[in-house]
């Protein structure tokens, strides 16, 4: 399906996931306007992040570009009142669970009233469909495996997945209200890897909080060591088990779900995982590394980290079933991509002594 004609507004766009569904949705036609307030991503000398200039370079395509931030909504009223936007991408949000247990407050602050506002001007100019960037966290501590979406929700581990666990029953109270609303909720896994240009991918301001931007760090030297928490969970090798799915795969399934969405019959809240359903532990995902990039990662054991779960994979056939989603990417695939990314861009966006 082609989405010319069709405007999107894309929130938290010059971040990791945003950025890559950027891309995807200007490739299928999509009127972008992206909005991002420069948190997790790094500003180019026009005022577009880094990521968004590279993502109209790749595509030949223009988008509209605006800072702005969710928890002060004034900043939001002039796009509301510019464009003629038929759905929302909400990707905007703090994302790391070990930085949630320590400030919680400003988690629920960014995470929650910034998406309270959002769907305020959502409902004060008549923009009815939204797709929501959720996660598994929301499972919590899975108690079956692989986790399907009937999976209990709510029991929480950190105040990240709290925070996704409200936006979405607050999305389904909104929706319960009016009936003409439609809402896609996303509960994705671990996405990683990079676009196959290697022009864009993931950039974590200050230290990673996650495996593989981490892992890549240490292979390009801006980090001496891995340090890998916990070997005594309950899996294969004692370390934990995650469903990593490749970004571009992610992407794909997020406009899957804007295609479906803008259907006029689509209304309600529809909730899709997307992954591979296959979970590989951390140190299956250093050796893949040390496969694709040739390089030695140095790790060592530390004690588990607060919030963490012991392994969580998903059950996708809900979202190939309906939205005709296929992840194609292994976990190698991945690993190469990311490495492609990181060795071209050693200092992520920002240009550096050793950047090419």
């Amino acid at each position: 399906m082609s989405g010319k004609g069709k405007t999107v507004l894309v929130t938290g766009a010059g971040g990791y996931v945003g950025s890559h569904c950027v891309l995807e949705l200007l490739i299928q036609d999509y009127n972008i306007v992206a909005v991002d307030n420069f948190v997790n991503c790094v500003q180019e000398h026009n005022s577009y992040p880094e990521s968004l200039c590279r993502v109209e370079e790749i595509t030949g395509k223009t988008l509209s570009f605006h800072e702005a931030d969710l928890t002060d909504k004034a900043t939001l009223v002039p796009l509301f009142e510019k464009y003629n936007i038929d759905c929302v991408v909400h990707f905007a949000a703090l994302k790391a669970v070990g930085e949630s247990c320590r400030l919680p407050l400003m988690y629920y602050s960014n995470n929650v009233t910034g998406s309270a506002n959002l769907m305020d001007l959502m409902m004060e100019y008549g923009v009815k469909k939204i797709v929501f960037s959720s996660s598994a966290t929301v499972y919590g501590d899975p108690q079956y495996l692989p986790v399907d979406e009937m999976h209990p929700v709510g029991a929480c581990t950190n105040p990240y997945g709290k925070t996704k666990y409200f936006m979405e029953e607050i999305m389904k109270d909104v929706c319960n209200a009016n009936k003409d609303w439609g809402t896609m909720i996303l509960r994705y896994f671990n996405p990683v890897g990079a676009h196959p240009s290697g022009k864009i991918g993931e950039d974590p301001q200050g230290i990673p909080n996650n495996l593989l931007p981490f892992v890549a760090q240490v292979a390009v030297g801006r980090r001496d060591k891995l340090t890998v928490y916990g070997n005594d969970y309950d899996t294969e090798d004692g370390t934990g088990v995650r469903d990593y799915i490749h970004i571009m795969d992610l992407a794909k399934g997020h406009a899957l779900a804007i295609n479906e969405l803008l259907k006029p019959e689509q209304q309600g809240v529809s909730i899709y995982n997307l992954g591979t359903g296959k979970g590989s532990s951390v140190l299956q995902v250093i050796e893949a590394f040390e496969k694709a990039s040739g390089k030695k990662i140095p790790f060592e054991f530390a004690a588990r980290r607060p919030g963490d779960v012991s392994s969580c994979y998903a059950k996708c056939e809900l979202a190939k079933e309906n939205l005709n989603f296929k992840s194609n990417y292994s976990l190698l695939d991945m690993c190469k991509d990311m490495w492609t990314w990181q060795s071209q861009n050693p200092s992520g966006y920002t240009p550096g002594p050793s950047s090419k």
